[in-house]
């Protein structure tokens, strides 16, 4: 269907015009006379396109402008003037009119100016809708007394320019917490970048955060802005700090200070303006007494303490989490929404969910896929997290069964798709039992964390896939 334009403008002729050139090329034209009318017109229906003169008898053009300021965002106006009335259409542009168009009016332009405004509004209309689906995707869930505590935390702190330190179990929910804050604080229209510490090499990590210059060491074949300056009059998200080292440690207070860096390579000091959220699943004040984390940056971050409680201090949230996520993944995935019965929500609230919310979730998403009838019952959820109709992850331990092993021997044709098969359920296993913290899983089977992550990316490991 095409657009709806109404023109409003006292001369007949200009009137005429618009008619004649809109509705050859399929466009629906509703006409005012007079501002007056023209503001009944919009408050009884909503056009796509108002063109608006500014100089009429009346309630001129800013007036109209004026009158119906609430519309002027979702609506494109253009303004009529005549190339005397320059000054004019400047201002009706700072009142917040998408474009002008002078007198004599020429068919061309009137139409690339349509479908200027027209796709402008359109990508606007899209681009709210985007927003909305990554607000419900990033949406905090739950009514339990220890998340209104949380979500109290986060209504004191938003407003502030305060570095906030998130902390709780893997799989807890924090980095809602810290989009939370960002969304609702000042900073909300600049950049909330996220950085996950943990998953970022010892030796790339300075980089990535403040960035290098052309040929500061082997392989900086380009300057790369880092993420603190990408963050410049945002939020930047430090999620997993405690997996940083003391080096790089050093080099954030400083940005924290004296907010001011330099990149790699260069003895230019770059000012920046960004407010630090901090995550962590680690007690830091035993990394300070470890030595591997710096006091006088835990309390610089410290500033605002946040605890995100773990799923077992709040079971009354699984059903609303429950729905949450089953809504999500079926609008995400074109399925078909499917309910739960009150007696596999009570069984869903009595699992041992070690793996927090990310675990919920994903449990979720397998009954949602798994499951063929319309309403999941009790049945559906057994105990141990295999569902019907599914075959069972090879749920390797640190001792691989014999009968998993034989079964693994039988179907590996070579000794070496053994030994790869064997591997990866061990590093699945492990990764499983330390909530899929990899340092800490490094530390635990003895390997160098960088081994770690090429044996993830050899073996196609991730979170998402094998959580």
């Amino acid at each position: 269907m095409k657009p709806r334009v109404l023109v409003i403008d006292d001369e007949s002729a200009i009137r005429d015009s618009f008619r004649m050139i809109l509705e050859y090329e399929g466009y629906d034209v509703s006409l005012a006379a007079t501002g007056e009318e023209g503001v009944k017109l919009l408050e009884r229906e909503t056009p796509d396109l108002v063109f608006l003169d500014i100089k009429m008898p009346g309630m001129d053009g800013f007036e109209v402008l004026q009158k119906v300021h609430h519309l002027v965002e979702s609506i494109p106006f253009v303004v009529i003037s005549g190339h005397e009335e320059t000054a004019g259409a400047v201002k009706a542009i700072k009142l917040g009119a998408f474009d002008f168009i002078n007198k004599p009016i020429e068919q061309d332009r009137v139409l690339l100016t349509v479908r200027n405004a027209v796709d402008t509004r359109r990508l606007k209309t899209e681009n709210k809708s985007y927003r909305r689906d990554a607000e419900k995707k990033y949406q905090i869930v739950g009514d339990s007394p220890a998340l209104a505590a949380v979500r109290g935390a986060i209504q004191k702190a938003a407003p502030t320019n305060a570095t906030v330190l998130i902390w709780g179990e893997s799989g807890v929910g924090k980095e809602l917490v810290a989009r939370a804050i960002h969304r609702e604080s000042l900073r909300r229209d600049g950049p909330f970048v996220q950085v996950n510490c943990a998953a970022i090499p010892d030796e790339l990590i300075e980089s990535e955060l403040f960035g290098h210059e052309k040929g500061s060491f082997t392989g900086a074949t380009d300057r790369q802005i880092g993420k603190f300056e990408q963050a410049d009059k945002g939020t930047i998200f430090l999620d997993e700090i405690g997996d940083m080292s003391l080096k790089t440690q050093a080099k954030v207070l400083r940005v924290l200070q004296e907010q001011e860096l330099e990149r790699l390579g260069s003895n230019k000091v770059l000012k920046v303006d960004v407010r630090v959220i901090a995550a962590t699943n680690k007690n830091l004040e035993e990394e300070i007494d470890k030595n591997t984390f710096r006091e006088d940056l835990f309390y610089r971050l410290n500033v605002v303490p946040i605890h995100v409680p773990a799923l077992r201090e709040r079971r009354d949230d699984i059903p609303a989490l429950v729905r949450h996520f089953a809504d999500l993944f079926a609008r995400e995935n074109n399925f078909h929404r499917r309910t739960f019965t009150a007696a596999a929500m009570e069984r869903l609230k009595q699992q041992h969910w070690r793996g927090n919310i990310r675990e919920l979730r994903n449990f979720v998403e397998r009954l949602v896929i798994m499951t063929g009838a319309e309403s999941i019952d009790a049945k559906d959820v057994p105990e141990g997290g295999v569902i019907r109709g599914e075959l069972p992850v090879a749920a390797a331990t640190s001792e691989i069964s014999a009968s998993v092993a034989e079964q693994s021997w039988m179907q590996a044709p070579t000794l070496q798709e053994f030994k790869s098969g064997s591997e990866r359920a061990y590093l699945v296993a492990k990764l499983r039992e330390n909530s899929w913290n990899i340092s800490k899983t490094a530390e635990v089977i003895d390997t160098p964390r960088s081994n770690l992550y090429k044996k993830l990316e050899q073996y196609q490991i991730s979170q998402e896939r094998d959580g």
